[in-house]
């Protein structure tokens, strides 16, 4: 579990590249301070396993889903990526609940200033802007953000100074794609409101019968 608050940023080493599956090494600081084998990190968003680690760098698996629903394959020798340990029980959750589980991927469609902030904004599926709400929370490379604006093709955040600094994202450009996951409670609500065969289980007759 993580918070969508970047640590830092690290750099790709290598990927070596298997049939449908690769191994990632990145370069990083600040987060190997107390990572071990066989802990969670974020990079980028997605949740993988530390599988070994060296003086400066960890290497750490990625497997056929996370390919299929992420952009790590994409990434080159050479690039940077958003790094964050996972969340520790006794710590502050100053983002949002954030799985490391990638929805799907977006494309960044435009990019523009607005005084001392970056506004973005994302084209993507339908299947993930269902979930995106105006104010709701959206993780975009693992960065905790703010939906600012919801059509459907696609959706805004506006980006502070700090964030824009310290990750990956004001690196960012039109074209770009990115790695998204949604705000994990919707999906629960979803499912739980839902019966078999997707329909929902609420209707006016239900709420009538227990007095609402």
């Amino acid at each position: 579990m993580f918070t969508g608050i970047i640590e830092e940023t690290g750099t790709v080493l290598s990927i070596r590249k298997g049939g449908h599956s690769a191994v990632v090494t990145v370069s990083a600081s600040a987060v190997l301070d107390d990572l071990k084998q066989g802990d969670s990190i974020a990079v980028s968003g997605v949740c993988l396993t530390v599988v070994s680690l060296v003086e400066n760098s960890f290497s750490a698996d990625v497997m056929h889903e996370t390919v299929e629903r992420s952009n790590l394959l994409n990434l080159n020798i050479g690039g940077m990526v958003n790094l964050e340990r996972a969340m520790p029980l006794n710590g502050r959750i100053g983002g949002h609940i954030v799985a490391g589980h990638i929805d799907g991927t977006g494309v960044i469609s435009k990019a523009r200033k607005d005084e001392n902030a970056i506004w973005f904004t994302v084209r993507t599926s339908p299947a993930i802007l269902r979930y995106v709400i105006d104010k709701g929370s959206i993780a975009i490379d693992g960065i905790s953000l703010t939906v600012a604006g919801v059509s459907e093709n696609d959706f805004s955040v506006s980006v502070i100074p700090h964030t824009a600094q310290n990750t990956t994202l004001g690196k960012k450009r039109v074209g770009n794609t990115v790695n998204l996951e949604n705000d994990c409670i919707g999906k629960y609500v979803e499912k739980l409101l839902c019966a078999p065969g997707g329909r929902s289980g609420i209707s006016k007759e239900f709420l009538a019968r227990y007095g609402f």
